[in-house]
């Protein structure tokens, strides 16, 4: 099997798309619009300005602290794909020429799950804006809290939610910007507490992941877990495509400034 096709099928509509082509328009599908998951140096390149990020933090690494089997090994592999150390880029930069402070998640690394190391991260990332100012944008995607760090994991919900309290407490503005897929306890916890929170088409986002939710072999409601629904619903304020991204944050953030 060739592992770098030239081509590949859209899982949305089932069209022959150019891998250049999805590529070349943010990655998202030229046929019907599906959003595609970015890593987060892509999404880093498209929101902030050109070289103004500073990377905070790029010293932390996840560990093996249960001994859990496989784990070092999947670790090394996805830092060998990624040339990440970590699931989060964070750090500060600018967006339409406004200083920020940042932190994008990765999916590729793990499935994006949340460890002990990106709660560490968002958590350094929220307290760095509350004590200079600044506003906060954090861009959410994970499969869930990860289960090889266990309770290490699980508190992470815990630390980035009060994070977030205290931050709020501050004056400060946050930004939660929800990609597909986002689901458990990043859902649970700081990605559901923006000031404002947007996401992008088609994004899945919810607590329970897909193979629960199929587990209860029940009917489920149109767009169940989509951004679209949850935006009717309220729990969610914006929907807004990938190449509008970054001005929707200009403007959100000019508000601030």
């Amino acid at each position: 099997m060739d592992k770098n096709p030239k081509t590949f099928v859209c899982r949305n509509c089932n069209a022959d798309i150019e891998v250049k082509a999805l590529v070349d328009n943010l990655k998202v599908c030229p046929a019907c619009d599906a959003h595609y998951p970015m890593s987060a140096q892509e999404r880093l390149d498209l929101l902030v300005d050109t070289d103004s990020f500073q990377e905070t933090d790029a010293n932390l690494y996840s560990i093996d602290a249960l001994e859990f089997p496989e784990y070092p090994d999947k670790l090394e592999r996805d830092i060998a794909k990624t040339g990440l150390r970590s699931e989060m880029l964070s750090g500060t930069a600018k967006i339409g020429d406004y200083p920020v402070a940042i932190a994008i998640g990765d999916v590729g690394f793990i499935g994006g799950t949340c460890g002990a190391v990106i709660g560490e991260k968002v958590t350094r990332c929220i307290e760095h804006a509350g004590e200079n100012q600044l506003p906060l944008v954090i861009v959410s995607v994970s499969g869930g809290m990860r289960m090889q760090e266990g309770t290490l994991a699980l508190m992470q919900m815990a630390k980035t939610a009060a994070a977030c309290t205290e931050y709020a407490k501050k004056g400060g503005f946050y930004i939660s910007v929800v990609t597909d897929p986002t689901f458990g306890g990043a859902t649970a916890s700081y990605s559901s507490l923006g000031d404002v929170i947007v996401a992008e088409p088609g994004a899945r986002i919810g607590f329970a992941g897909p193979l629960a939710v199929a587990s209860l072999q029940e009917e489920l409601p149109e767009n169940f877990q989509k951004a679209e629904s949850l935006v009717a619903h309220g729990f969610i304020d914006h929907i807004v495509h990938r190449a509008g991204m970054r001005q929707l944050l200009t403007d959100l953030i000019s508000f601030v400034y």
